[in-house]
């Protein structure tokens, strides 16, 4: 399987999302910093340094687990990453490899390889995903619901955030696609654009319904904390071994907790249709019960011009969200049309690069 030109534009595109989500985030930092909107600033701020923070602790980790000990990595390396270029130096490295192979028909690296750098890539991005991009959505929401602020830099902000997700949703769909076995890379048509369907309409609508419960009060933000810590502990429970060290461990685990705040994964490779049942089920429940809460606690809110549509969003968004997920894995997910080990859509990578090979093996299934 050749790794395409179509691959390296989408790579390319994915950076250039990055840099611009980036800088959206911290143009609008600047404008809630310039009209004294200091708490907005720090939470803006923050859950970009948050994500920044742990994907460059993990690209730098897997950099030396590349090694396989036998060398110590460039110094150079650690100081990109301490700079928080160690995310781009990937995109780099990718880029400027894949060149020769896709555009000049000559490369001294195998396609596998190839892969391999692209796999690791998409894992850090689905990270930085839900650590930055989807929390900056509540962020926005919430200051936009509640207090009626809007700029043109916040909405372009929040466009750049919801680009991210479904990018980055995308891409890491068809790493993991590619790593079935006599499965094409990418199918055309249907399966992405349902799976993709799935994903964004039930995140959207758990947004808006965390948003919704943070504006009865404040402390509701522990709310959040608390879907934080039972999915931080689920992953303790089913004992996670994705890291190649005990503290790497811990971090991976109460990342997946973010993650499991707003979507489900599968995050130990086995057949999870029972937990994704209820997991569903819960949040439905959760994400209908928002607007009903805040109709009866606060009328006067309720009132207000956005309820009734984001109400009827979250709702409709909800529904037919889940409706996707049913297709989807009813049958279009590929677990369910090839022959192979595979456990809910867990399988070896075809690559040679073994390092890569095991971190995919062992990250959030489909």
């Amino acid at each position: 399987m050749r790794f395409c030109k179509f691959r390296w534009i989408c790579t390319l595109v994915g950076l250039i999302f990055s840099v611009v989500d980036i800088a959206s985030d911290l143009l609008l930092s600047l404008q809630f910093f310039g009209e004294g909107h200091y708490a907005w600033c720090a939470l803006t701020l923050t859950f970009f340094l948050i994500g920044s923070v742990c994907t460059q602790i993990f690209s730098y980790s897997w950099f030396k687990d590349d090694y396989n000990g036998e060398q110590e990595p460039e110094t150079n390396m650690g100081l990109l990453h301490l700079l928080h270029l160690g995310f781009f130096t990937r995109y780099y490295d990718l880029l400027k490899r894949s060149f020769g192979c896709v555009w000049r028909a000559r490369s001294d690296l195998g396609f596998e390889v190839l892969f391999g750098l692209a796999a690791d890539l998409s894992m850090l991005r689905l990270m930085e995903t839900f650590l930055e991009s989807v929390p900056q959505l509540l962020l926005q929401a919430y200051i936009m619901l509640e207090h009626q602020r809007t700029s043109k830099i916040q909405y372009l902000s929040m466009a750049v955030s919801f680009l991210n997700v479904a990018w980055s949703t995308v891409d890491y769909w068809r790493c993991l696609r590619r790593s079935l076995p006599n499965t094409e890379e990418m199918p055309r048509g249907i399966p992405i654009v349902i799976y993709l369907l799935y994903k964004t309409l039930t995140i959207t609508a758990r947004i808006l319904s965390l948003t919704l419960i943070i504006m009865l009060s404040p402390w509701n933000i522990l709310v959040l904390g608390s879907l934080w810590l039972a999915g931080t502990v689920w992953a303790h429970v089913v004992k996670t071994d994705f890291c190649t060290s005990g503290c790497l461990e811990q971090l991976y685990r109460a990342i997946v907790g973010v993650i499991l705040v707003f979507t489900f994964f599968n995050i130990k490779g086995k057949k999870t249709k029972k937990e994704m049942t209820i997991y569903y089920t819960l949040s439905t429940l959760h994400n209908f019960s928002a607007p009903l809460l805040l109709f009866l606690l606060l009328p006067t809110t309720a009132e207000s011009d956005f309820f009734l549509p984001v109400t009827v969003f979250i709702l409709t968004s909800n529904t037919i969200g889940l409706g996707f997920l049913i297709l989807y894995y009813r049958a279009l997910h590929p677990a369910s049309r090839v022959e192979s080990d595979a456990v809910d859509g867990i399988v070896t990578l075809n690559t040679n690069n073994n390092s890569t090979n095991s971190r995919f093996d062992r990250f959030l299934r489909l």
